[in-house]
């Protein structure tokens, strides 16, 4: 037996792109569920009716259905609304399934496209950063970090970004191994170097890890308490013109942003 094959939608013509027709009264919902969301605790019908740009008589629908079907609670007490229980299981196994380096992963290759130069993605293992993707790009690097290799904290971008957001139980034991080695800086200078990524979101080092070679990192933020990731742009010191780092920084900035809303953290 054979299977029929459907017949092509009429809006799919030759040299377009095919525009898929969707159910209204769904992307109506959604806007409803992102208004709690955006909303960042229980809301009032009124504040959601502003918040999703629909008169209150019809978003009260929306509420009620929504609310058959557990994504929406309201408080018998305040009479406020707010996500419901099937909306916190939907939550909870979306988060189960995510594969954050995988998400992430995918962002890497437009952004090394977009900038020209090698990217690289790090996590936090039990001896510092470990990078796990590496991507090369248009221009020769004298030598290439492995991956698997894990980074040091005070003389890769990465191993910088980490220090400025991760707590001090979790770097010291490893800070206190590195510090005063060769090459290193001093606690001082390091206070110094946090303090540049916290206002500029990104860490710039140069030659750290590999001579003639500048490297950007910023972090990616997944949701909840996970730890973060660390994106960075690797390109050789002859590149690193002053317009150029201004232009990746601002590239890496908006693809971490990017790729910590995948991960579903769209606040940082």
């Amino acid at each position: 037996m054979t299977a029929t094959p459907l017949p092509p939608d009429p809006s799919d013509t030759p040299g377009t792109s095919p525009v898929r027709q969707g159910i209204q009264s769904v992307e109506l919902a959604m806007t409803v569920l992102q208004a709690l969301e955006e909303g960042l605790g229980p809301m009032t019908l009124s504040q959601i009716a502003a918040a999703s740009g629909m008169q209150p008589s019809k978003t009260h629908r929306y509420l009620v259905s929504l609310g058959r079907v557990g994504l929406v609670a309201q408080s018998s007490r305040s009479g406020r609304y707010d996500l419901g229980p099937a909306m916190r299981r939907l939550g909870i196994e979306a988060l189960r399934r995510m594969d954050e380096v995988a998400l992430v992963s995918e962002h890497l290759p437009a952004l090394r496209d977009r900038t020209g130069h090698a990217v690289n993605l790090a996590v936090w293992g039990d001896h510092g950063p470990v990078v796990v993707r590496w991507e090369y790009g248009s221009y020769a690097l004298p030598i290439t970090v492995r991956v698997g290799a894990t980074m040091s904290l005070l003389t890769s971008s990465i191993g910088l970004v980490y220090l400025a957001h991760l707590p001090k139980t979790l770097t010291g034991p490893l800070l206190r191994g590195q510090l005063g080695t060769p090459g290193a800086p001093d606690r001082d200078e390091l206070d110094g170097l946090i303090a540049d990524v916290h206002r500029t979101g990104v860490a710039v080092t140069s030659g750290g890890v590999v001579p003639g070679v500048v490297s950007v990192a910023a972090p990616v933020f997944p949701a909840a308490d996970s730890l973060p990731l660390a994106v960075a742009v690797v390109l050789p010191a002859r590149q690193a013109t002053d317009t150029v780092l201004a232009s990746v920084a601002s590239e890496l900035l908006r693809s971490a942003q990017a790729m910590s809303k995948e991960l579903g953290n769209p606040e940082r």
